[in-house]
């Protein structure tokens, strides 16, 4: 059974940071490409980072380039989100995914609320 556990969400003040993990289990870890989404209330779920599974090849919505980073550890089966110069407009609850070719799996988010 796959199972992707988010953690580190929180509330924090605008200008802050913080670091979410996500720790995934039952799967080949290192085949998968790596993600993180977020849903904000009321919107629609959005890409926010990727990094690749093959070349570690990283990707950023242009929302958070230059404010978030993405790693991935292969031989902890983690990969996590550093979230820096936070924004109110970050509010969301963010989704850790797991993806290969057509299969695509989902933590269950963690909150994140910057405050101004």
């Amino acid at each position: 059974q796959v199972q992707l556990v988010e953690s580190g969400g929180g509330l924090v003040q605008a200008g802050g940071s913080l670091r979410l993990s996500c720790a995934a289990s039952g799967l080949t870890f290192r085949r998968y490409n790596m993600g993180w989404f977020r849903q904000a209330p009321g919107k629609e779920r959005e890409f926010v980072a990727a990094i690749g599974s093959k070349d570690g090849e990283i990707m950023y919505a242009d929302s958070v380039k230059g404010r978030f980073t993405i790693s991935r550890d292969n031989a902890e089966n983690t990969v996590s989100l550093q979230m820096s110069s936070l924004k109110p407009e970050d509010t969301a609850v963010y989704y850790c995914t797991a993806r290969l070719d057509e299969v695509h799996y989902w933590g269950q988010g963690t909150q994140v609320t910057v405050s101004s």
